[in-house]
């Protein structure tokens, strides 16, 4: 990957990462020497996430991290990566995922892909589900949420919150996530709903927070 491609990344995209990249990059953290799963990682082809950059970290790096399953204490793992040693790994989408998801999920999972075909949305995976789903370890536990990020090309129809809300009302787990906008800033789904009149919402970006005006993500709907 190019430095010009490195700064067009979001929060949230997936990266690969090459082996012997990564095998330098674990020789320089000795903080992380015999962590569980780590030294297979990038072997395996396994991604790591781009997040938000910390104060201190240098520029000409992308931030990415990753977790560790519960029985592995579920520590976040985070990474500064050179542009060279990483390429860009596919979002997954819910659908792909579905069949990871525990069964008491998969009535949820399968009105939330309706709810998303309906308004001509997919919805990918973030958290434990897309961790699971990826490397096969025991991410999910009965306390998960389904994290979902749905990206937009333009307002969002206030109908389609309101209804992912009763979606959620009778789910057996959490529905968390973002609604991404076209920048790849993101903002939460029930921020967005429950943000008042004139009220105003966090955007996130991968190198800023704002708050904007709820309203200017909003569709107008016609009575």
């Amino acid at each position: 990957m190019t430095e010009d491609e490195a700064s067009g990344l979001a929060r949230h995209d997936l990266l690969r990462v090459d082996p012997e990249s990564w095998a330098r990059l674990l020789a320089g953290r000795r903080d992380l020497d015999g962590v569980p799963h780590l030294a297979e990682w990038a072997r395996r082809g396994w991604p790591v996430i781009t997040r938000r950059r910390d104060p201190g970290e240098p520029a000409d790096h992308i931030p990415a991290g990753l977790p560790l399953p519960p029985s592995a204490g579920k520590r976040r793992i985070g990474l500064a990566l050179p542009a060279a040693a990483a390429s860009r790994f596919g979002p997954v989408t819910l659908e792909s995922a579905r069949e990871t998801a525990p069964p008491a999920w998969r009535p949820v999972v399968d009105e939330v892909l309706a709810l998303g075909r309906e308004h001509r949305l997919v919805p990918h995976v973030f958290g434990s589900l897309l961790w699971q789903a990826l490397t096969g370890l025991p991410y999910l536990g009965a306390g998960s949420d389904l994290d979902l990020l749905w990206p937009v090309s333009g307002r969002v129809d206030p109908r389609f919150l309101q209804a992912l809300a009763r979606i959620e009302a009778g789910a057996p787990m959490r529905l968390d996530g973002e609604i991404v906008l076209p920048d790849g800033a993101g903002i939460n789904w029930r921020e967005l709903l429950d943000a008042p009149i004139g009220g105003t919402v966090l955007c996130k970006g991968r190198e800023s927070l704002a708050l904007r005006p709820a309203a200017s993500f909003l569709a107008e709907v016609t009575p």
